[in-house]
Parts: structure tokens; sequence; C-alpha cells
């Protein structure tokens, strides 16, 4: 099983919108961008919303069958590990393995001298492909990123085996995921990282590493983006050189998670990965919850009362909602409006201040990130909030599909 060159996480956390998902990447190929689609949801997300792999499966396939897509889709086990990987082995064919919480955990001192040993042959200087540049390599470099990192691939292996045994070989995609740990990966720690996978014999198609600068939830990139730049080419030449000196795929890519209105950093991901002639996978979830709540606000005064009803008592339970995200968010309280004034707002109001529109006086990102994280409070209303979903279909569909094709797809991959 093999990963299209360009692809798309396309999660949809209460799994009301995957037509109007299908429909971005449907309207992408009639206009000559060809992706994978995959549907993603975290473990966090179902615990939180009370669902199960099985029903993102179910959305998939409805619309699959609803639309008539011959193309390739996946369901992906988004930010797993090995306590819950085999709820998700049955209905995933893409395993997204989160193991940043082993980073920096102790590996035995003889590992680490083996390891070293081993790999001694890429110490000194390496040319990178496309650039005219070399990166310098030393012994301390390899034992440094060792002590780090492979405890970060003992337990993926295991995970991967986990998978393997249950689905058999070719069966499915991994993704190794580092971006929740709270220290950037270099792009020198990436290469030892890669060659330690390599070793381990992990076939990966995609890597997720924490790049330089913050990638919080539904805002855009925060950070300097000539550094970005700096760092992401050289990250990609590093994967250049991986898949031809390593034991990895030949397809195997960047993923780019919490990517979805990452504006900014769009133009130089595209320009980059032209220049390279190499695929990128952007992992989005996030954006079209926020799509269903500008839809149910701008849809009737019903649905503008639900949105304000959601946040007032996401307000009121701020310290809970935000701490599954804490790595992932940035969120000043103190700019965040007392409920009383957004009680106020009319539909037009919560559109300016919520849509990602920078160029909006209006627009508050402190709000849009806390919009983010609190889908719980939707997911408590039930029926009330997915008979919701169900009555502004036409509305929110629109945004959807609007969202993902317009402000994501077309900026980084055409």
């Amino acid at each position: 099983m093999n990963l299209k060159k360009y692809s798309i996480g396309t999660g949809d956390r209460f799994g009301y919108q995957g037509k109007a998902l299908l429909k971005a990447i449907i309207k992408a190929k009639e206009n000559g961008i060809d992706l994978a689609v995959v549907w993603n949801k975290s473990f966090r997300e179902h615990k939180l919303i009370n669902t199960k792999p099985s029903d993102v499966l179910g959305e998939a396939q409805s619309a699959v069958k609803a639309l008539n897509w011959i193309g390739d889709y996946y369901i992906d086990a988004d930010h797993i590990n090995l306590s819950n990987v085999n709820l998700f082995i049955d209905s995933c064919n893409f395993f997204t393995l989160d193991v940043a919480e082993y980073i920096g955990k102790p590996t035995p001192a003889n590992l680490i001298r083996e390891f070293v040993q081993k790999h001694k042959n890429f110490i000194g200087k390496i040319k990178l492909p496309v650039l005219e540049s070399s990166i310098y390599i030393k012994k301390s470099d390899i034992e440094e990123s060792a002590k780090k990192y492979l405890a970060i691939i003992e337990e993926a292996k295991k995970i991967f085996m986990e998978i393997e045994k249950k689905k058999g070989k070719n069966n499915f995609i991994i993704e190794i995921s580092l971006d929740e740990s709270k220290e950037v990966q270099t792009p020198l720690e990436l290469l030892i990282i890669l060659i330690a996978i390599s070793e381990e014999k992990i076939p990966i198609q995609t890597i997720a590493p924490k790049f330089v600068g913050e990638f919080n939830k539904g805002i855009d990139y925060k950070g300097n983006l000539k550094n970005f730049e700096r760092d992401f080419e050289l990250i990609l030449a590093i994967i250049q050189f991986a898949k031809t000196k390593l034991i990895l795929p030949k397809n195997l890519k960047i993923s780019i998670h919490s990517g979805s209105d990452k504006f900014s950093i769009y133009p130089i991901i595209n320009k980059l990965i032209k220049k390279f002639d190499t695929g990128i996978h952007l992992k989005t979830a996030g954006t079209t919850w926020l799509e269903e709540i500008i839809g149910l606000a701008l849809s009737s005064d019903e649905g503008l009362e639900l949105v304000k009803e959601i946040y007032k008592k996401a307000y009121d339970r701020y310290d809970e909602l935000c701490l599954p995200y804490v790595n992932v968010i940035d969120i000043n309280k103190e700019r965040l409006p007392n409920p009383e004034i957004v009680s106020k707002w009319n539909s037009k109001m919560f559109l300016n201040v919520l849509r990602h529109d920078s160029s909006c006086e209006y627009y508050n990102p402190d709000l849009r990130q806390f919009f983010h994280i609190a889908y719980k409070i939707a997911a408590e209303m039930s029926s009330r909030f997915l008979n919701a979903l169900e009555k502004y279909n036409n509305i929110i569909a629109q945004n959807v599909t609007e969202n993902i094709y317009e402000r994501h797809i077309k900026p980084l991959f055409s």
C-alpha cells in the first residue's frame, strides 16, 4: 500500500462533513491537483466525543459511494500508541504513531555505543541533494541524538509490529509523529532519527516532526518565516537523502500536523516541494469543526443561539478544555470576550471574530483557538447539536468545501 505524492488529512470530528470534504478533493482533481484523501481522527477526539473508529470508516465509505469517488482514500488512526492501537486495527489502514512522550527516555549505554559505532560512516560531511550545501555530522551529534531519540524508535517498532501482526505486511500506511513534543527536532536530528528508523526496518511513508516556530490549533503560523523556510528546505533535502541512502520507502514525505490555517507558510511549502519534486501530507481536523460553528452562526437565530451557548459553557470550563491541547495552543484568556458580550453579537459579528481573516479588525485568534478545542461541549449536547448540523447542512457543507479547497488545497498544492 503506497500513499500518493500529495495527500490531505480531512479530520471531521462529528462525522457529518464527509461528502463536503470529499467534494473539495474532487474539485481539486478537476483542476489538476491529484490528492489522496485521509480521514483522520485521534484517540483523544474519539474519547472526548464518544465515537469509534468504525464511525469514521462508515462516514468515508458513505461519502465515497455517494460521490462515486474512485481515487485513493484512507482511514487514519491518528495519534495512537501501544495502549489503544488495537481499537483501530479493524477500521483503519493508516496509523499515526505518536511516540513524542518517549523523547529523552533512558536508553542503555551499550545500545547507544552500538548505534554510534554502526553508523560512524555518517560522521563527516554529507552533501545534500538539490542544495549546493552540506551538513557536518560529528560523533557527538549521533551520540546525543541516540540518547534523546532511540527510545521513541523502540516504542514505534513495538506499535508497528503489533499492527503488522494483525493486518499483515504492506496492508497499511505508517507515520511517526513527534509534532506534539516540547522541543523542535533540528534537521540534523531528523536525519539521525531516520537512520534509526531505517535500522529497525519500520517502513514509514510519512513523518511529522515538530518544526521551528509555533503550530497552534486553528490559527496561522507564529514565528520567523525565514527561519522556517531555512529549516524546511534542509528537512526536505534530508528526506531526499534518506530515500536514496537508507532502507526507507521511496515515497517517504513530510507530514504537517496542526497544518490547517497556516496560511503564511503555504507559499513557502509550495515553492519548496516543487523545488525538490517531493510529496507532502497536510493534516487538518479542527478547521472543519470551526466551519460548522460558523455555518451554524450564519444559518439562523436558532443556530446562532446554539453557538453562543457552546461558548458560554466552554468559557466556564476553560482549564479542563485546554488541558488535552496544552502543547498546541497559545491562548491569552484575557483576550477571550465575556459570554455576556458574545450574547449580544449578531451573526455577522460572530463571523468577523471567528473566521480566519487577519485583514478583519475584529478577528480574534485567541477565540478561534478556544473554539477549536471546545468541541467537547457540542458533543455533550448530543442529538441537539447533531440535529442542528443536519438541519443546516446546506450552508455548513458549502463553508466546509470552500474552506478546504480555496484556503488550503489551492495555495499548498496548486
